[in-house]
């Protein structure tokens, strides 16, 4: 195919664009455009570029300011550059009229997630969910700039559908939608009848931040082979092992990271995922403690769960990769008040011992404090396990 274009040979060259608001910060912009960065980087981009704007609103028409488009067009132009990813979601009349002002590829947060997930979707379980999630997301954003649906394109934010002509094409992703929906139905009993007849063990699901590690504490507790990578979504399936602490037996999953703005798309489709959260008697929440952002992810995470309406499951808090966190040790007599730099591991303990007395801090990777975790493990499946089978005491 003549306008193929293998990234996987030749990275795509991308900028990045970011808005700062009243709702958004200089600071906070700095790092949602970070993790973008990351985003790209996993799906393959070369970064040539950051661009911020301070605006009160995201301009209706082309998301950023006229002066600031015109900036951007300018060194893509000269750069060469291949895309331009915004860090959050367009509309379809802003993606088509930033389009018709660059002549290189728009990206939105979401459909780089999306891409991303495409990548890395392995099962057909995974691949269905995610082309839903694909189709959901273009349907209104078709546009005359693509080829038509059945000729597939390479590249970043090109996985997966593809895009297609107009009218007739929009008939035929409603019907790719409807079947795929069709499927995921049948998906979801077999998954739900799958959860019954594992019949009524205490069920434990890792749930976190996208690369915090826990893939990392599933190969640990159940000494299985999970894919673990530092790269975000390195694990879309979700993992389910049956692992014995002691004498005690108990399930545990793994499950697919959160990140800030999940594409909504993203939650609807892996609703038979996220079951695997909804239905679990433990939540184990792993958080990356070397991130200079953890607190957020850590409210990021919470808020998902609480939209999944497991806000009351109880939840043990794993502070993960203590081998990775650095600070910056403050001279005794240096009065100046501590920062997130100057914080010990021993800080971080003190600062969530109120509110989290029971958390845990630990090294999946280098396999430090690892008893203590399989300890406290094994207290919170005991407790549900006694009440669950009350005359099973051979077990204890």
């Amino acid at each position: 195919m003549g306008d193929y274009w293998d990234h996987r040979h030749y990275p795509e060259t991308a900028v990045l664009v970011g808005v700062i608001n009243s709702h958004q910060t200089g600071e906070m912009a700095g790092e949602y455009l970070e993790e973008l960065a990351f985003l790209a980087e996993t799906a393959g981009a070369e970064l040539r570029g950051v661009f911020t704007q301070r605006l009160d609103v995201p301009h209706p028409k082309t998301f950023i300011g006229s002066g600031k488009l015109a900036e951007v067009r300018e060194f893509v132009k000269e750069e060469e550059i291949d895309m331009v990813i915004f860090d959050d979601e367009l509309s379809p009349s802003q993606l088509r009229n930033i389009e018709r002002e660059m002549n290189c590829r728009i990206l939105d947060r979401t459909n780089l997630i999306l891409d991303i997930f495409a990548g890395r979707a392995q099962t057909a379980h995974a691949k269905t969910q995610v082309e839903l999630a694909q189709y959901q997301y273009l349907l209104p954003r078709l546009t005359r700039m693509w080829t038509h649906l059945e000729r597939q394109r390479g590249g970043i934010g090109l996985r997966g559908p593809g895009e297609t002509e107009i009218e007739t094409d929009r008939r035929i992703i409603r019907d790719k939608i409807a079947r795929l929906k069709e499927q995921l139905i049948k998906i979801d009993k077999q998954m739900a009848i799958q959860r019954k007849n594992r019949g009524k063990m205490v069920r434990v699901a890792l749930v976190g931040y996208t690369n915090a590690g826990k893939s990392t504490v599933m190969n640990l507790l159940s000494k299985s082979k999970v894919f673990a990578e530092d790269k975000l979504f390195a694990t879309l399936d979700t993992t389910v092992r049956k692992v014995v602490v002691e004498n005690l037996p108990f399930l545990l999953s793994d499950t697919v990271g959160f990140i800030r703005k999940l594409p909504t798309h993203l939650v609807e489709s892996f609703k038979s995922t996220l079951d695997e959260v909804r239905e679990a008697d433990i939540l184990m929440h792993v958080v990356d403690i070397s991130h200079p952002n953890y607190e957020e992810q850590i409210e990021v995470v919470e808020e998902t769960l609480r939209e999944l309406g497991t806000g009351d499951t109880p939840t043990m808090l794993v502070f993960n990769k203590t081998d990775a966190h650095t600070f910056i040790e403050k001279e005794k007599d240096d009065l100046t008040p501590s920062t997130r730099e100057n914080l010990s591991l021993d800080d971080h303990k003190r600062q969530w011992a109120g509110t989290h007395p029971e958390s845990l801090f630990n090294s999946a990777l280098q396999k430090s404090n690892i008893d203590e975790l399989k300890d406290q493990l094994y207290q919170k499946v005991k407790e549900i396990h006694v009440k669950r089978y009350p005359y099973n005491d051979l077990l204890y």
